[in-house]
């Protein structure tokens, strides 16, 4: 065993260098952060004292994990060219996100002192029940993405590193436990920044580097005539379109409805700050996809067949095509990745579960009582989720794209309509729980279920259930709600967004 270390350790140096170095550079902001978190909400939020620039990098890095480098990527190595249709729809989705929900999200949260996204929608609808069920929601789904990321970066370590996939597990989760618990928020933001230069980075060299390996620019094309190649470029040849469409817009709604993402609008300083945010995240979206997704078409060049799992297109990748340097890097930055949106789940996960569960089971505590719990939460949550990775229940791509769904089917009327419609209540929000969870649960039984993905017709089902019941039912919002809803913002609120701007 000691002997096989060592070899490890001398075949694979400049990685394990690497790796290194990016574990001082975490431990260095896990404890900048925790410097400068005096409260619950520096350490849930960061203090809605950040800038657009940060939070728009932080947003692009909190999504971009393995999920994107070796899920998304790898996808095309088998569902060809019209899975690159995903660029322009991740950037419209961000878009939608900055200027749909953004700006009346983070007025609303100023203002209701929220700090998670089921404490927005118990004070928003003025129910406890809606509150506590969308906190579940939020934990569920966040074990099928943790699961994914965990599962991508087991994948890349075990191939390039020869590391067996479940030692590597242990690893990623003593190290994103760790810095995650002691920074919060803050520490997160500030390894999402540096994550997002370093993915910019690590992409135009993934792309150049396969697409070189596969001979120039122009080999995109030559896979045409290779065998099974001309249905790469054929819509519906790789994938029924109605798959492809469903699997996008499963794993983008998120911009719109994931609190890890949304968990970023809440720490915006200002107006000015929305904005600068909304170009960052999604001009960095188009420039890096538009680098991953056509990888696994020169993939394909490279290795004409022999590939099943395509969440091994990109780890084949780096063990066989590129030199130890830029392996290396690669790897590196890839890893980082994963760590990047794993610290967000995680950080969302355990101020759900303090705030918006045992909190209101046990009232009355200090915020210290408060931050020394969720602080326990994150390693629980850590723990359990290396557990479930150990033996995933499906790949990367359909482990996010569920997660997507589910969040979509269940969040998406209670949020971008409880942001820009009156009308509303408890009783509301649940049955549209209900009914997003019950078509995403038993939507394959239904005659013809394979045409259409099942985000479709579980976020219009969803909808119209939100709309009936609220239309049916009192109105939940209370007269600070119909305030915010009429553009009246807070005093205080004003104040702070001319401070910061």
């Amino acid at each position: 065993m000691r002997d096989a270390v060592l070899a490890n350790l001398r075949e694979y140096w400049m990685v394990h260098a690497l790796l290194a170095v990016y574990t001082v550079v975490l431990a260095h902001h896990a404890w900048t952060g925790s410097r400068k978190t005096k409260s619950l909400a520096d350490y849930y939020v960061g203090g809605r004292r950040i800038g657009g620039w940060a939070i728009g990098l932080s947003f692009f890095a909190t999504y971009a994990s393995t999920n994107s480098f070796v899920g998304f990527s790898g996808r095309t190595y088998a569902w060809g060219v019209p899975w690159m249709l995903f660029i322009p729809t991740a950037v419209a989705f961000s878009l939608f996100a900055w200027i749909v929900v953004a700006p009346k999200l983070r007025a609303f949260t100023a203002a209701m002192d929220s700090l998670t996204i089921p404490d927005f929608i118990g004070f928003r609808f003025g129910s406890t029940p809606a509150r506590v069920l969308a906190a579940l929601i939020v934990i569920v789904a966040s074990f099928f993405y943790m699961t994914a990321v965990f599962k991508g970066i087991g994948n890349l370590i075990e191939v390039f590193l020869e590391i067996p996939y479940r030692f590597s597990i242990v690893i990623v989760f003593f190290i994103v436990m760790t810095y995650t618990m002691v920074g919060g928020f803050i520490s997160v933001v500030k390894t999402d920044v540096l994550q997002g230069v370093v993915m910019l980075g690590a992409a135009l060299l993934l792309f150049f580097g396969t697409a070189g390996a596969a001979g120039g620019l122009g080999a995109f094309f030559e896979v045409r005539e290779q065998p099974g190649g001309e249905a790469l470029f054929t819509w519906g040849g790789g994938v029924a379109v109605p798959v492809l469409i469903g699997t996008m817009v499963a794993g983008l709604v998120k911009f719109a409805v994931e609190p890890r993402q949304l968990s970023r609008f809440f720490a915006l300083e200002g107006e000015r700050a929305t904005r600068t945010g909304m170009w960052v995240s999604s001009l960095t979206f188009a420039v890096v996809f538009s680098l991953l997704i056509p990888v696994g078409i020169y993939a394909r060049r490279i290795f004409p067949s022999g590939i099943e799992d395509t969440d091994l297109v990109v780890p084949t990748l780096l063990s066989q095509v590129f030199g130890q340097g830029t392996s290396a890097f690669l790897l590196v930055a890839m890893v980082a990745a994963a760590m990047s949106s794993l610290d967000s789940v995680l950080l969302v996960m355990a101020s759900t579960t303090e705030r918006d569960l045992i909190s209101l089971l046990r009232p009355g505590r200090t915020e210290a009582q408060e931050m020394f719990w969720t602080r326990g939460w994150v390693a629980l949550f850590a723990f359990i989720t290396m557990l479930i990775a150990l033996d995933p229940p499906g790949g990367i791509v359909e482990l996010t794209a569920f997660s997507g769904a589910l969040y979509g089917a269940c969040f998406f009327p209670a949020l971008v309509l409880g942001l820009h419609w009156k009308r509303g209540n408890g009783t509301a929000v649940i049955g549209s729980f209900a009914m997003g969870i019950l078509v995403l649960l038993l939507w394959e039984r239904v005659p013809g279920s394979e045409v259409v993905h099942e985000i479709f017709p579980a976020m219009a089902l969803s909808t119209v259930a939100y709309v009936a019941l609220a239309l049916a039912g009192r109105d939940g919002a209370d007269g600070r709600v119909a305030a915010l809803l009429a553009g009246e913002v807070p005093a205080e609120t004003v104040a702070a967004d001319a401070a910061a701007d």
